[in-house]
């Protein structure tokens, strides 16, 4: 397996044990649909797989060095295309396909202008929306129907470890064209060092619903598992949001051991998941579920810890990592079979004075902060200041990282300089105390309200909360108002009901859960029906893009 100690042996991620491995037989991917068989792909039909698409593409005159865009449902036609591109040489970037929870011409607008800037050589994606795409884009659209009944010969193809393996595309309703490129070594090293943060080892089985087009999913919950030759169970998306309950009963099925979520999956599940859906359910042999990629909540493992204890889970299986696509993947992990360390902190003095301050659990200004555990091998975190100054333990500001696990570049973006002085400036707010990070929110998101610094993460969190809003449907952002000569605070929330009294009693119960667990006044509440609020591609909501729809709606544009 792929270690810091064996990472000499490894030059790209064509040497990824699930082509390279003699043990042909041995489980690659098993898929799971929700109501169908399992599909069991051996390692010998996963290279037959990605063969017959490297011979496709080159039938199609993609050569190395030309960037495919993957737009597929999460399939296996989409990681077998994945695969075959980079086989070839070509450089593959997985990308969602239009779903009803994006905004269609924003995507067409996007897709377009990605072909446009990212001199994009084709798309591949499936057969219906084939038609939609050649619409709008000046570049060969392909679809599976298309592949040919045989496999061409595959000319051998030099890889250099310092070439783009492929593309991870930053989540956004604009500039979705910022594809950071990953080198072969960047990715290898950002692996290696993860798995020895892991403990990982042939016995592992990694179990997964996260699409690949986020660094989450493509990287922890693909690469990693196939690189290292150890069984990977994937479902869509789309049925474990609709059968929450499959990833416990795969878990289960397939002795699963490790498992990544976004935050918003442990409540989901807690809420979703019906008693008689956990007949015959065993967690015991998990080894951690890794919160990631969202502000990690200690109230949602604490509901998800309640929930499922009686199934075998434990407190030290909930895990943390702070990651991003520019640093490959993770950032930080939380040691394995360890207990995330919760920072009881004086939200008052985070708020006026950017300092977080320890402070009694029962005080009433306390606030519960998850830690994201300590930097991987190899990386290095600095708190720095507005000026670029390093801050001591406990003083909040940027989060800026050094490693050798760094993007190359964003893609055909030279105006874009993802470096300063050699470090990535992540946009993130946090601080260290006693070698953890921790993670207070996006910069750019910091609502100033009355001179305090209000992160919209915490406000949320309380909203999603209240009865009768839909789970991840909400939206907090500041608007600035000059009579006052400070930020406002709207809420915006999608909710189940179109009956008006039961709107008003919703808007009431958020404006008092707010002021009574963060003494912090909410000065809009709207109320939306589903669709309303803007998605980014990878699923997250766009904050940005719904102030300007909300300020454009209300008339309240500064």
């Amino acid at each position: 397996m792929l270690t810091q100690s064996s990472r000499n042996r490894y030059q790209t991620l064509l040497d990824a044990l699930v082509l390279q491995s003699g043990d042909v037989s041995r489980p690659a991917i098993i898929y799971l649909t929700h109501n169908a068989e399992p599909i069991t792909i051996a390692r010998v039909n996963f290279r037959d797989g990605v063969r017959h698409y490297a011979a496709f593409f080159q039938t199609q005159a993609i050569k190395a060095g030309d960037l495919l865009i993957i737009a597929h449902t999460q399939s296996l036609e989409s990681i077998y295309a994945f695969w075959g591109a980079m086989l070839i040489g070509a450089i593959p970037a997985m990308f969602p396909t239009l779903t009803e929870k994006l905004d269609p011409t924003i995507y067409m607008q996007q897709m377009a202008e990605l072909v446009r800037l990212s001199d994009v050589r084709a798309i591949f994606t499936t057969p219906a929306f084939a038609l939609q795409l050649t619409a709008i884009v000046d570049c060969p659209v392909l679809h599976p129907s298309t592949l040919p009944s045989s496999d061409a010969a595959i000319p051998q193809h030099h890889h250099d470890a310092d070439s783009i393996a492929f593309l991870q595309h930053s989540s956004g309703t604009t500039g979705l064209q910022k594809g950071v490129a990953l080198s072969h070594r960047a990715v290898l090293n950002q692996l290696s060092a993860y798995s020895d943060a892991l403990n990982l080892s042939s016995q592992d089985v990694i179990v997964s619903w996260l699409p690949l087009y986020h660094d989450m999913g493509l990287i922890a919950g693909f690469l990693l598992p196939l690189l290292q030759g150890i069984p990977l169970v994937l479902m869509s998306p789309f049925d474990w949001v609709k059968y929450p309950a499959m990833l416990l009963r795969a878990i289960t099925d397939y002795q699963g051991t490790l498992c990544w979520l976004p935050n918003f999956a442990y409540n989901h599940m807690t809420r979703r998941i019906r008693d008689r859906d956990l007949d015959n359910i065993s967690l015991a042999t998990m080894r951690a579920f890794i919160n990631c990629s969202e502000p990690v909540r200690h109230d949602s493992h604490q509901q998800f810890l309640e929930r499922f204890a009686p199934y075998g889970l434990e407190a030290k299986m909930l895990s943390v990592s702070y990651a991003m696509a520019e640093n490959t993947f993770a950032v930080t992990q939380t040691p394995i079979g360890t207990i995330a360390t919760i920072d009881i902190v004086d939200r008052l003095k985070l708020e006026s004075e950017k300092i977080a301050s320890p402070i009694a659990k029962d005080s009433p200004s306390a606030i519960s902060i998850v830690s994201c555990g300590l930097p991987i091998d190899g990386t290095e975190v600095q708190i720095v200041d507005n000026d670029g100054r390093v801050l001591a333990e406990r003083q909040v500001g940027e989060i800026i990282i050094r490693s050798p696990y760094m993007l190359t570049e964003y893609y055909k973006r030279p105006d874009l300089s993802p470096f300063r002085d050699g470090c990535y400036d992540s946009g993130d707010m946090g601080y260290i105390a006693d070698g953890e990070i921790y993670i207070i929110g996006r910069k750019k998101d910091i609502i100033i309200n009355a001179g305090k610094n209000i992160y919209p993460q915490d406000i949320e969190a309380i909203v999603h909360m209240i009865e009768g809003i839909k789970t991840g449907r909400v939206v907090v952002f500041g608007v600035p108002d000059d009579r006052q000569g400070t930020e406002l605070i709207a809420v915006v929330a999608e909710v189940l009901t179109h009956d008006a009294d039961t709107k008003h009693a919703i808007n009431r119960a958020i404006r008092q859960a707010v002021v009574r667990q963060t003494t912090i006044t909410v000065n809009y509440v709207t109320l939306v029906d589903a669709q309303w609020l803007i998605k980014t591609s990878s699923g997250k909501i766009a904050r940005a893009a719904n102030r300007d729809k909300w300020l454009k709606e209300n008339a309240k544009a500064p």
